[in-house]
């Protein structure tokens, strides 16, 4: 249990040193954006701010949501509180998807009332947009690298959905580039149509988040490869003569794990519990994300009735 604690505190200092990055490069490029986006007369533009400014509030729950789910199991909560952070990739999940049909409809709205025609640049704030559109896709697909790296190292459904809003703040400037670079080559429409197919990826993404999330709550089972993994740890532990199931569920971002071996009928029931306790080592020792592994021991059948 206090492996189980210490993993725990890492994975809060992790999240929590990527999510105070991420919110001072957010509140510098949010107020670039606008800048750029009122200079270049850029829809686009101006909706990659806003979202960008959204992420300040994404990147808040990400925090609460990590250190909630961090929380040590008590009284009320035996089996500790890691489902609470599947709760806030739902929140970001839905806050994504909100976000990327506003950019949608925005860029529908221009197209369909002739808006679009108006949104001609100037040479200076056009390349001034164009200069800040370039630095912000840099930055955040950066930052969307950097934050998935951790996501991954602790198994954050939230923290994976922060990178994605960076990868969709990157893909709304790059539709904001191409937009303020058509307008100034006399095609403003472009700036409309980037909004609408920004869109779509940023959906994509809030769905692929929001399933993940769900999955977790629902005690899915973890990936085929992870549990033929689990399966040769526990085949190759002294004593145990085969394994007659797993079962694995997804608490949140850990693992919980129910094995059934057999071993020989005629132990006595300390050496069985020995081998039970070795299998219920290892796997957890080899399987960080494990944060149980039960054990249930059974006589080998093919042994007893040779006997």
């Amino acid at each position: 249990m206090e492996n189980t604690n210490q993993n725990s505190r890492a994975d809060i200092k992790i999240a929590t040193r990527v999510s105070v990055m991420t919110i001072i490069i957010n509140l510098i490029f949010t107020v670039l954006q606008f800048i750029a986006g009122i200079l270049a007369q850029s829809a686009a533009m101006i909706s990659s701010a806003v979202h960008t400014l959204s992420d300040l509030l994404t990147t808040f729950i990400v925090i609460i949501g990590v250190n909630m789910a961090g929380k040590n199991p008590d009284e009320d909560h035996q089996y500790g509180h890691e489902r609470i952070e599947c709760t806030a990739s739902i929140i970001l999940a839905l806050i994504l998807g909100l976000t990327g049909i506003g950019i949608g409809w925005s860029g529908i709205s221009s197209i369909t009332s002739g808006e679009f025609k108006d949104k001609i640049p100037g040479f200076t704030g056009g390349t001034i947009a164009l200069a800040v559109a370039f630095a912000t896709i840099a930055v955040k697909e950066w930052m969307y690298w950097y934050t998935r790296t951790a996501a991954k190292k602790i198994n954050s459904g939230a923290l994976m959905a922060d990178a994605w809003h960076h990868r969709s703040d990157a893909l709304a400037t790059a539709g904001a580039f191409i937009g303020i670079l058509g307008a100034m080559m006399g095609f403003p429409i472009l700036d409309s149509i980037a909004s609408i197919i920004i869109c779509l990826f940023i959906i994509k993404a809030a769905y692929d988040v929001f399933t993940d999330a769900i999955d977790k709550m629902v005690d899915k089972s973890c990936d085929e490869k992870t549990h033929m993994e689990i399966e040769s740890i526990v085949r190759a532990q002294p004593g145990v003569e085969d394994v007659d199931w797993i079962k694995t569920r997804m608490f949140g971002s850990k693992i919980y794990v129910d094995i059934e071996i057999a071993v020989y009928g005629k132990l006595t029931l300390t050496q069985a519990h020995s081998i039970a306790e070795d299998v219920h080592d290892e796997v957890e020792k080899q399987f960080p994300l494990v944060k149980h592994c039960m054990v249930h021991v059974n006589p080998h059948v093919e042994i007893e009735d040779n006997e």
